[in-house]
């Protein structure tokens, strides 16, 4: 074992309410995955923790479409997202559940200590209820008119057309998800997280955090900008972990109270399973234990501000050192969308494709700091011209000439040239810029510096000419196997964390048994007459009709799950005198900036010829910046002003939505001011 501290490692909590896609794996699981695997070989001690999510409103709104149980629900989506990652070999040291009675015990002790500690604030506050259900209503079981767009199906929690921010009681013409029916306002009782109390002790912490991606440092200081306000830790819900106190019968935890406490639940239930009950505590109650949570940009304030919250205030535990969030993943240019079925379900892959594959294809192309994309077409040109072409016909151009003129052993290395000592040279070159990127949580540079070392050897094989070398300097060709055997060798253990399954095959074939660590990574690991084989291609290439099958796939599920028109109905006929009343003008983009905590709306400064005027727009993701300041736009001008996120926005900017749900501006060349009539 080497000096290194002990590492936890979590991976966010999959919900346990479908099958897990594209998107999960790389948001959360491939990176942590990619991190662990090398840690390991370096000889740290590193626990790997996950579980599923199986509590909260998406567990029960799957129960009520089904018409099951939650728990039949949570049991079935379980087993099969547990068995999807270790089919991809993403290797957990536990995969738990927040439905365990470990779980839910963690979670009360947790609730326990900091309401003994006077954590909490008790609110007795209106919220919806649906007298038909009679049950308080959950934000995602309310619908209505989002009060800043108009859109008509706007969920109690956020508006999913323009993205602002909601609570329930916001909507226009609220409705009860379950019933259909009009809630109506009635007092409860809940426990609430004073985070805005705790905050200067949050920002005192985080600035002793180092190497934070700027992406997740900036989300998390736009959350902080405006201040933080009292944040609920229970709920009026059947499904979830009981708040511990007699006066609170009926309530639960609010998931995103509970939901975190699954990894300390998860680790100890590890423990127990390695027969060291109290081992859990080296991980979560010691400082010399370094905390990573891996996770996708939409879990960055829960694990930035309120899980360190509650841990920094119960006072027991580690707070994390470093959350390497990642953006999010499109597919084939779009948003993934698993209610329109333009998605790619992991298990679907592992139907045609080995998970190697895939590992590679999205670890090249990760959404580390920006959202990424990934396309059929890429995947085929990853495996082909990458996997294929370059590590695979390197190691095979190896393996077999070694065999068919060397006697299939490593040859001894004699008289070496300026040209065979660089190639071996670069095998400690490439070994730190690889550990360097790692290190740095740059998962698609590591992947690119360690395929790197393959091109350098197929580069070197080809120059060196062995074909032509055995015949006029046989050591000469005996030289470019043995560094070219060398190099396979390396290449063995540092594409490890990202190709397991078929490093394991390489090693099989070059003779040398598993449990080669990073230290063994070097430019003599095979010694001469060591036997090798060319038993199999470890990549072969992709044909166009298999991709061309994905992409119809894809193409036919979207239009399976398509409404029968893209676009809403006409609303109801009005009279002219209505549309009169619209004031619309010609403007002009001045000037944007992003509203703090969210990443859909911007502040624009608009010149409407008579005067300039603040707008708040839900087009962040749909507009080009570098474009927008002198953009042209129509403006609904006498739209009675309003707050959003603390900005008081004085019109509207009309913009045209597509069937896709992309968003253009409505614009005029007529000069700033002009009323469109």
């Amino acid at each position: 074992m080497s000096d290194q501290k002990r590492i936890l490692v979590t991976s966010a909590l999959p919900y346990a309410n479908g099958p897990l896609h594209l998107g999960h794996l790389a948001g959360a699981y491939l990176t942590p995955d990619l991190y662990v695997r090398y840690k390991r070989l370096t000889g740290a001690d590193i626990v790997y923790i996950c579980g599923s999510d199986e509590h909260g409103v998406p567990i029960t709104i799957a129960a009520e479409k089904e018409g099951v149980t939650p728990q039949d629900i949570v049991d079935r989506y379980h087993e099969m997202n547990k068995k999807v990652f270790e089919d991809f070999g993403i290797s957990f040291d536990y995969y738990g559940r927040t439905s365990s009675p470990v779980h839910h015990e963690t979670s009360q002790n947790m609730f326990t200590v900091l309401h003994e500690k006077g954590f909490f604030k008790k609110k007795t506050e209106k919220q919806l209820y649906d007298p038909k259900a009679e049950m308080f209503l959950p934000d995602r079981y309310v619908k209505g008119i989002c009060p800043n767009c108009g859109y008509e199906e706007a969920y109690g929690d956020q508006c999913e057309n323009c993205g602002i921010s909601l609570s329930p009681t916001e909507l226009k013409f609220p409705v009860s998800a379950l019933t259909g029916e009009e809630p109506v306002l009635k007092e409860t009782e809940h426990w609430y997280m004073p985070l805005g109390d705790i905050q200067p002790k949050l920002e005192k912490w985080l600035e002793t955090r180092e190497h934070w991606k700027p992406n997740v440092m900036g989300q998390v200081k736009s959350w902080l900008h405006d201040g933080l306000a009292d944040r609920a830790a229970t709920r009026d819900l059947s499904w979830g972990v009981p708040v511990p106190l007699e006066e609170a019968k009926g309530k639960v935890l609010y998931v995103w109270f509970d939901a975190p406490i699954g990894y300390i639940s998860a680790t100890k239930e590890w423990a127990r399973e390695q027969g060291k009950p109290d081992a859990w505590k080296d991980y979560w109650q010691n400082e010399d234990c370094e905390l990573y949570h891996f996770i996708g940009k939409d879990n960055i304030v829960f694990h930035c501000i309120m899980f360190p919250i509650v841990l920094m205030e119960h006072g027991d535990y580690v707070l994390p050192k470093n959350v390497p969030a990642n953006e999010f993943l499109n597919l084939e240019g779009r948003k993934l969308s698993t209610s329109r079925g333009w998605a790619v379900w992991l298990h679907e892959y592992l139907e045609d494709f080995e998970p190697d594959l895939l590992r590679y294809a999205l670890g090249a192309t990760l959404p580390e700091s920006k959202d990424s994309d990934f396309s059929w077409n890429d995947f085929q040109a990853r495996v082909n011209n990458e996997l294929a072409a370059i590590l695979g016909n390197f190691v095979y151009r190896s393996l077999s000439f070694t065999e068919k003129f060397a006697n299939g052993k490593v040859p001894e290395f004699i008289e070496p040239t300026k040209t065979d000592l660089e190639a071996l040279a670069s095998i400690q070159i490439q070994k730190e810029k690889v550990t360097a990127a790692y290190e740095g949580f740059k998962f698609k540079e590591a992947i690119a510096e360690t395929m790197q070392l393959a091109r350098i050897g197929n580069k070197y094989f080809t120059e060196t000419e062995p074909w032509k070398t055995r015949n006029t300097h046989p050591q000469a060709c005996n030289n470019t196997l043995y560094v070219s055997l060398q190099l396979c060798a390396a290449l063995s253990v540092m594409m490890e964390p990202v190709l397991p399954t078929s490093m394991k095959k390489l090693r099989n074939q070059l003779g040398v048994a598993d449990g080669l660590s990073w230290n063994d990574i070097s430019d003599s690991m095979l010694s001469s007459t060591t036997k090798v084989s060319a038993k199999e291609v470890l990549f072969t290439k992709i044909e166009d009709d298999q991709i061309q099958a994905q992409i119809s796939r894809l193409e036919e599920r979207a239009k399976a799950n398509e409404p029968e028109s893209p676009f809403p109905p006409i609303k109801e006929d009005i009279q002219f005198g209505d549309f009169a009343k619209l004031d619309l003008r010609a403007g002009e983009i001045l000037s944007y900036k992003a509203v703090p905590k969210s990443d859909k709306l911007l502040e624009l400064r608009v010149d409407l010829g008579l005067e300039q005027r603040t707008i708040v727009s839900g087009i962040a993701k749909h507009v080009d910046f570098e474009t927008l300041v002198g953009q042209k736009v129509s403006v609904v001008a006498n739209l009675a002003p309003k707050k959003l996120m603390g900005i008081e926005s004085q019109g509207m900017i009309l913009m045209a939505e597509d069937s896709e749900g992309r968003l253009t501006f409505v614009d005029t060349n007529s000069e700033n001011g002009s009323p469109i009539t």
